[in-house]
């Protein structure tokens, strides 16, 4: 059955477009004369770019996954995979425009790094700027978005071309490439997030960091995944997907929920309990100015997955699935938020008509993305060596 967009969701879509273009003017026409404007709009684009981009990674990273282990249950949704995952591509062109804006302007406060006025006074940075230095940080971030681009390509149009020719061969090319792109992701999962996020308090590091990151990415592509599969099924599309499989989805947000909280807390417990000063510095802002917030992410993040989502019958209702979803989506765009403005704009930032909207814009732009790719495929792969066994799935 091929996927059409209803006018429903392009009115949605472009509503929410409209929306956020609307609150962005409002927030630009109240905040420009402000000092640190140009920073706190920089650092809303980047956390948008970043946070979209990073659900699209995660699908990526879920697909290659299950080619490597050779998973069969998954058959079924993997066109809802790929269209996630097709974000790849918009998200590098949102992440570039910001990267190559904040160059030009040395940073503009948040890769304070990069303004050679703050560095030749830090002697911090000093000693970090054979690693952190416009040349090589480009050098690292092509690397990085060129890989994640040659892999999702090559995924997506070896799984248009299995439709056609069916056979194996093209099965055994994808856990190959597999593999070797969860290799790559091993390390650029972590450096990236060094270099684009944790950065931003360039007097900080954390040797979980990477980790941490990372648990937030998964978490969020797969809630993602879920909800599409939720909205897809209530539309009367993908047929061959049972509770069985919305099951085993429900049971990856539950997991990964559990694992972003197990490393938050033992990165936070850790530096706590060292009380180093070059490390609870990091905290320390965080504590003081955005209390609620950060630790009501942390709250929400685990308590809601652990408490409603702890049962069997939880992760194959989809009312209970999408409302948790949506909560755990504004927490993890939450944390995003926090570690990027608490480093770059510190005490003065705020949420208002700005944020509000420039997050507005960039989800209806990512909502209707997903929806165009998923009506370039048939919804359901034909050819897909273990789709039998995905259709007879059974826990």
């Amino acid at each position: 059955m091929e996927f059409k967009i209803s006018k429903k969701a392009k009115t949605f879509t472009l509503t929410l477009m409209v929306i956020g273009l609307l609150f962005t003017g409002i927030g630009i026409a109240m905040h420009s004369s402000d000092h640190h404007f140009a920073t706190r709009f920089l650092s809303n684009g980047l956390i948008n770019s970043l946070f979209f981009f990073s659900i699209g990674l995660g699908a990526l990273f879920f697909l290659a996954l299950q080619y490597a282990t050779e998973t069969g249950w998954y058959a079924a949704v993997k066109r809802v995979i790929e269209a996630v995952m097709g974000f790849i591509p918009y998200g590098i062109g949102f992440l570039l425009l910001i990267f190559i804006v904040l160059t030009i302007m040395d940073g503009a406060h948040i890769y304070t790094w990069m303004d050679p006025e703050v560095v030749a006074h830090d002697d911090i940075i000093k000693m970090k700027s054979t690693y952190l230095n416009k040349t090589f940080f480009w050098i690292r971030t092509v690397a990085y978005l060129g890989i994640y681009f040659w892999y999702w390509r090559g995924f997506r149009t070896r799984s248009l071309e299995e439709d056609k020719v069916g056979g194996t061969e093209i099965h055994f090319k994808n856990y190959k490439k597999g593999a070797v792109f969860l290799v790559f992701f091993a390390v650029f999962s972590s450096t990236s997030s060094w270099d684009w996020v944790m950065s931003i308090d360039v007097h900080w590091f954390s040797t979980l960091f990477g980790w941490y990151t990372f648990a937030g990415i998964w978490c969020s592509s797969m809630t993602v995944i879920v909800i599409l599969t939720l909205y897809l099924k209530k539309l009367g599309y993908l047929p061959k997907v049972n509770d069985n499989h919305i099951h085993d989805i429900g049971k990856w947000v539950f997991a990964t929920s559990f694992l972003w909280s197990y490393l938050w807390f033992s990165q936070y417990m850790l530096i706590w309990y060292a009380n180093l000063g070059e490390e609870v510095i990091y905290y320390m802002m965080r504590i003081e100015h955005y209390q609620v917030m950060y630790f009501g992410m942390f709250l929400v993040n685990m308590v809601f997955p652990m408490l409603l989502l702890m049962s069997r019958d939880a992760k194959r209702h989809a009312g209970t699935l999408t409302i948790i979803g949506v909560i755990i989506l504004i927490g993890h765009w939450s944390d995003v938020y926090i570690m990027v403005s608490a480093g770059s704009l510190g005490a003065g930032a705020s949420i208002g008509f700005l944020e509000i909207g420039m997050l507005m814009l960039m989800a209806g732009i990512f909502i209707r993305v997903i929806l165009n790719n998923l009506s370039k495929a048939p919804m359901t792969p034909i050819n897909h060596p273990f789709l039998d066994e995905s259709i007879h799935h059974e826990i």
